[in-house]
């Protein structure tokens, strides 16, 4: 009686995961993570790796760690080698070596070969599991081979020489409708691109979106095959890569993730704040400088939050313009001046739009032209100021060689509300006998 009970829980726990996976997933991460390995190990190795995948990338290392050495072997075999070099990522060398000494000698290699490219190359993009086909072989001998393996190609069979080297391509469309005797020769389309497993990832993008192709090969030095980046791993590392973007800009790690341990989320966000911490004391210090001027005209202290509010909107923009520019390479570092003077000149004129506006709104409100005059000058200067900081700050970051949204708006708030306080307070003190 207990066992056919297990069975059946276990089958509903299978059903559950395979139509529900998000809500699975969400269960899961609150659970005891050798719980969720034990829950996981009882099930297919497809629909394991398929909830290994939408796990958090922390979470899933750890329920992968508590896997019994066969489920490890299993998953490590059969998973999309993109997926696993990611989540072996997350471990120190020598439990790697341990998970990888289960596996035959040839993934292990595909593993440590992959794991030996940067990140954001096209060599940990690809999938390694890719057939080639020769280009002699006959269209029946193809189909029988297609028929043998485990992992069959999707739309794009590779085609080589007598030297293993690419040198075309074939549809399977065109497949489906040639004469069984035909040599795949007769149906070779020339290759549309390539890439080297070095070359970056804004490579890879600029090539499949030019040529309008879901598989791109990637080819080592010799000609050779080595992978394929298919369409959905490339869409999946632009939205990762967008969704850690949007994190580090505000100087959330790109480890943490919704449901990570609170103390992990306090390690790794506090530094940021303490730096933030220190940079608000750097605008207030500019605010200490005038606090004369501001005691003696307290409607400033008022306007304040206005200068600097639209200050750090407009550094905003310009920083996100110049941020996508630089990822999606429609420009270069080399291109600076084009884009500063760009955003200056942006800044410029929607400075003088809303300025004549809040100049009109504050003279309504208190009836001094010399205030009205004060926070139009400051307006336009401190806009300028900010489109110029907008600009500046991912192109900086990008020449010394370290990535533009790491913290960018951490850097970008201070600079507009120094530039903010100083140009509304200055032009204050300056024209004070207007006041």
């Amino acid at each position: 009686m207990t066992g056919n009970a297990n069975a059946v829980i276990e089958t509903l726990n299978r059903q559950f995961l395979m139509d529900y996976p998000s809500e699975a997933v969400e269960a899961l991460e609150l659970f005891d993570h050798q719980e969720s390995s034990r829950l996981l190990s009882n099930q297919p190795t497809s629909l394991i790796t398929n909830i290994l995948e939408i796990l958090s990338p922390d979470i899933a290392a750890s329920i992968f760690s508590y896997f019994p050495n066969s489920v490890i072997q299993a998953v490590l075999t059969e998973a999309n080698p993109n997926l696993m070099t990611n989540l072996l990522g997350k471990f120190e060398e020598e439990q790697r070596n341990g998970f990888l000494s289960l596996v035959d000698s040839a993934i292990q290699n595909d593993f440590k070969t992959m794991m030996s490219y940067s990140e954001d190359s096209a060599g940990r993009l690809m999938d390694t599991r890719s057939h080639v086909f020769r280009e002699s072989m006959s269209v029946r001998q193809c189909l029988k081979r297609l028929r043998q393996l485990k992992f069959k190609p999707t739309q794009t069979l590779f085609l080589v020489n007598d030297q293993n080297k690419l040198v075309s391509r074939a549809e399977m469309q065109d497949l489906a409708l040639a004469e069984s005797m035909q040599e795949l020769n007769e149906l070779a389309q020339p290759l549309k691109a390539f890439v080297s497993p070095t070359d970056p990832k804004e490579e890879v993008v600029s090539k499949m979106d030019e040529f309008k192709i879901s598989n791109l090969p990637v080819v080592d030095l010799s000609g050779v095959l080595v992978g394929v980046v298919r369409h959905d791993a490339l869409v999946k590392a632009v939205e990762e890569e967008a969704t850690v973007d949007i994190q580090t800009m505000f100087g959330a790690s790109k480890d943490e993730r919704a449901l990570s341990k609170p103390m992990f989320a306090v390690k790794k966000r506090l530094p940021w704040l303490q730096i933030n911490l220190l940079t608000a004391f750097l605008a207030a210090s500019v605010v200490g400088l005038f606090e004369t001027t501001i005691a003696k005209y307290t409607a400033l202290a008022v306007l304040l939050p206005v200068v600097a509010g639209q200050s750090g909107n407009t550094g905003a923009q310009a920083l996100a313009v110049t941020m996508r520019g630089l990822a999606l390479k429609e420009i270069s570092i080399r291109q600076w001046k084009a884009v500063v003077f760009k955003e200056m000149w942006v800044g410029f004129l929607n400075g003088i739009a809303v300025a004549l506006t809040t100049s009109a709104g504050v003279y309504f409100w208190s009836h001094s032209t010399g205030l009205a005059m004060v926070i139009g000058i400051s307006m336009v200067i401190s806009m300028v100021l900010a489109g110029l900081a907008g600009a500046s700050v991912p192109i900086v970051l990008t020449r010394l060689g370290q990535d533009p949204a790491t913290a960018s708006s951490i850097v970008l708030t201070t600079v507009t509300d120094v530039a903010g306080f100083f140009s509304f307070l200055g032009i204050a003190t300056m024209l004070s006998h207007l006041l």
